[in-house]
């Protein structure tokens, strides 16, 4: 038995499928929180003692209404870079999920992503966060940022809501955390980052070319979207699941008015939430990094109990190999949709991409994903030296794998 970071409880390596409840950023969209010591499931046997980051709150962010949904201060996570790094930023947005309605919005309230209160106050960086060279060696010794996503609407929402006293202030805690940055050294950058993971690779898109305006042109400044490429798909039902919560969201939130104004000018405001339809007209170097059969998709998008009452999807959904032949045929139908998707973004020069034929999702904060041993790989490359072979203009990167279930190298979510 091992346990790796980025899982909320223990799981067992059965080959490459790990059994988990659940995996940090693989939330549904109104998930019972679970205790904060089991959220990552350390152990010295992983990969030494991860390192440790505390919490800083961003002091001047209240004067600004750049307040959690319950009206606390956001904060980040701060690892100052050294060496060839001092001078290199990183910063990774934290993903969760979203919440469209009042009631699961003052329901998240009271949870860390929702609160100051409920947030740890230290986590591990791991993956992409790493400090080690021999786990991340490309970033390792940047200055690397966790912030924390306490909104629900991916950094994107500028509202409240008096009555339940709710705060939907996802914008401007995006904005006063850069301007926090800025103030402790990122305005000298010669390069920067901005990542993230499943709502945060979401939120990493939206602002990917907010981000690079805050740089002066002679800074190398991309963006990297891992797990947040949610498509407009169709339910197992035939009905559209995600788009209906998405609507919810964008107009709970005040989300509409932070949407770029290229897609909004042409198409309704739910439809520029989706990154199908902001992806190809991103300015700034964007790579993507999305498994073909997203596992948080599959199951709160393609095949949520709304959609499938009578449980048919229920195995397929737990463990990728108790699908049917029917249930694999309706999966290609969805990687097809994002293939389609990437078509023309990845025919400019500068962007990326690593599309594995996997049933997982966030693969760059983990460490088994990331920079492993036995790492998924497309072709004989890996993620980290993918993502860094784009990065540092190395070597450019399209991969995207042979249909499932071709690809052995996968780190499979199983679940219970």
């Amino acid at each position: 038995m091992r346990k790796l970071m980025g899982l909320w409880v223990v799981f067992v390596v059965v080959g490459f499928g790990f059994v988990s409840k659940c995996v940090d950023g693989f939330e549904y969209f109104n998930v019972t929180e679970p205790p904060l010591e089991s959220i990552y499931g350390i152990s010295a046997s992983a990969a030494g003692y991860p390192l440790m980051v505390g919490l800083t709150l961003i002091q001047g962010a209240a004067a600004k209404g750049a307040v959690c949904l319950d009206g606390t201060l956001p904060g980040y996570h701060l690892h100052r870079g050294y060496g060839s790094g001092a001078n290199s930023w990183l910063i990774q947005l934290e993903g969760g999920g979203w919440c469209n309605s009042i009631r699961s919005c003052v329901y998240r309230k009271k949870t860390r992503r929702g609160s100051y209160t409920y947030m740890e106050k230290q986590i591990p960086f791991t993956g992409i966060l790493s400090n080690k060279a021999e786990e991340n060696p490309d970033f390792f010794n940047w200055n690397r940022i966790k912030l924390r996503y306490c909104d629900g609407a991916s950094f994107a929402g500028d509202r409240e809501d008096k009555v339940a006293q709710l705060q939907f202030r996802g914008q401007r805690i995006w904005l006063a955390a850069v301007e926090d940055l800025m103030s402790k050294g990122m305005r000298n950058a010669n390069q920067a980052l901005l990542s993230g993971c499943s709502a945060g690779g979401l939120a990493s898109i939206l602002h990917c070319d907010e981000f690079r305006n805050f740089f002066p042109r002679s800074t190398r400044v991309k963006c990297l979207s891992d797990a947040g490429l949610f498509l407009d798909a169709v339910d197992v039902s035939g009905g559209r699941t995600l788009r209906n919560f998405f609507n919810g969201v964008v107009k709970l939130q005040g989300v509409q008015k932070n949407l770029p104004s290229g897609c909004t000018n042409h198409l309704d405001p739910t439809s520029c939430f989706f990154p199908e339809n902001l992806i190809a007209n991103i300015k700034t170097p964007l790579f993507i990094l999305n498994t073909a059969y997203d596992s948080w998709q599959l199951q709160a998008s393609l095949a949520p109990q709304s959609a499938d009452p009578h449980g048919y999807w229920r195995d397929c959904k737990m463990n990728n190999a108790y699908c049917s032949t029917s249930q694999i045929q309706f999966l290609q139908g969805f990687r097809n949709h994002m293939l389609n998707v990437v078509k023309r973004f990845s025919m400019t020069r500068q962007n990326g991409l690593f599309i594995n034929s996997c049933f997982a999702h966030c693969q760059s904060e983990r460490q088994d994903t990331w920079f492993a041993d036995n790492s998924p790989v497309i072709g004989n490359k890996g993620i980290a030296l993918a993502v860094g072979d784009w990065y540092f203009d190395r070597a450019g990167n399209k991969a995207i794998d042979c249909p499932y279930p071709c690809d052995k190298t996968c780190h499979n979510l199983v679940f219970k």
